[in-house]
């Protein structure tokens, strides 16, 4: 008779086997969504997300030349970054940045920037050594599967990256021929905040163009007679802040405290200021569907900016105010049963009241989302207003904007 295995043992072989794909499917599926932390890289590539292979492949080289390097994820730009060097504090980057672009191979590295809060660690964080297999051939990754700052390939399935051409030194330098890096950061708890920074010719007081902080750019040129330009950086949960530069002669402007010169870099340091009590904020870009207390899905990035406001400052008190345009009387549709805040689903609840009761009833939207994520209902009030204090008149092109919520800090 033919030795055969017992079906318990089959069937315990069978489970270790499942047991033994799904394990390395979860350490896959975690590689594949390991999320950067918020701080400054110093990066030398990157790649689409569906290219996270070549991304290690080319930290993989990177570290048989003997160099520290890793790669992670970075959801706002959908991209895998590949680094050689984290900071926490913005200048140590920049110089560290200018001098790894003096390696021929890494002449177009660059700082990304990751929003959020900055982790109480030392200034430099040391990359982890990729651990690397020997192999019977090492095989370098080619030129060509490397996405670059400065353009060098462009894949159907991969994004094109364009941080930060080669740098090149001008006599004089002015901001027409030097990159800028506008920085914006909350000092208080060391929180690199994301948002977007007015460009104001200040002498015709019109908006040229809005940029993101954060970032690499070069700010265009006035063409005015004073060269002044006015930058206004405008992020929901904190002050306004305005600074003023002279285009053609920037170099004067760095003996300002908030101007730094690194590297070949001017940084514009923007450091935000949370509100205080008596401010009063617009929630430009919370909208709402016609006729309805329901709101749009991009209203969620500014939602969670005010729910991290309120987590962040757990004395913060304040009051929602809920404007209408006009004071005509209609169709109302609120949430249903599935509390669906960003969509018309098929559960609405249609009804019809007052301008007033539609405002009330948006308020309340807001407040149901804060709770609902864990804020205590009692730091939150309601002040419906209708359409008594309109921004524009009511049949105006900018009537829409009459549609709007306010937040009121009552206590900080």
């Amino acid at each position: 008779m033919e030795n055969q295995a017992h079906p318990y043992m089959k069937n315990s072989l069978r489970s270790f086997l499942l047991l033994a794909v799904s394990s390395i499917s979860t350490i896959c599926f975690s590689q594949n969504t390991r999320e950067l932390a918020p701080g400054y890289y110093v990066v030398v590539g990157a790649y689409a997300k569906s290219r996270e292979n070549i991304a290690q492949n080319y930290v993989e080289t990177l570290v048989r030349k003997g160099l520290t390097a890793d790669y992670g994820f970075n959801p706002s730009r959908n991209l895998y970054f590949v680094y050689l060097k984290y900071f926490t504090t913005l200048s140590e980057s920049l110089r560290d940045m200018k001098e790894t672009r003096k390696t021929p191979e890494f002449s177009a590295a660059w700082v990304r920037v990751v929003p959020g809060d900055i982790g109480k660690a030392n200034s430099i964080v040391q990359v982890p050594v990729v651990e690397v297999k020997a192999e019977p051939e090492k095989k370098e990754v080619p030129k060509s599967e490397v996405v670059r700052p400065v353009e060098e390939s462009v894949k159907k399935d991969e994004i094109e990256v364009t941080d930060n051409e080669e740098v090149k030194q001008y006599n004089p330098v002015t901001l027409g021929n030097t990159e800028i890096f506008v920085s914006l950061f909350q000092g208080r708890n060391n929180r690199i905040v994301d948002g977007e920074v007015k460009v104001i010719d200040t002498e015709r007081a019109r908006l040229m163009t809005k940029i993101k902080g954060n970032e690499y750019l070069n700010i265009p040129d006035p063409k005015s007679k004073s060269g002044q330009v006015t930058l206004i950086a405008e992020v929901f949960g904190y002050r306004k802040i305005q600074q003023e530069i002279n285009y053609p002669l920037p170099l004067k402007d760095t003996i300002k405290p908030n101007i730094d010169y690194v590297g070949t870099t001017f940084v514009i340091n923007f450091e935000m200021v949370r509100y205080h009590k008596g401010d009063i904020a617009v929630l430009y870009n919370v909208f709402f569907y016609n006729d309805a207390a329901i709101m749009s899905p991009e209203s969620q990035y500014e939602l969670n900016s005010l729910l991290q406001m309120l987590q962040e400052n757990p004395n913060y008190k304040i009051m929602l105010h809920g404007h209408s345009n006009g004071n005509a009387h209609g169709k109302i549709i609120s949430m249903g049963p599935s509390k669906n805040f960003f969509s018309l689903t098929d559960d609405v609840i249609n009804g019809s009241g007052t301008s007033k009761e539609l405002s009330q009833r948006r308020a309340e939207v807001i407040k149901e989302y804060l709770v609902t994520n864990g804020i205590d209902a009692s730091r939150i009030s309601i002040k419906a207003w209708g359409g008594k204090r309109p921004l524009y008149d009511k049949h105006s092109v900018n009537a829409r904007q009459n549609v709007r919520v306010e937040v009121e800090i009552l206590q900080e």
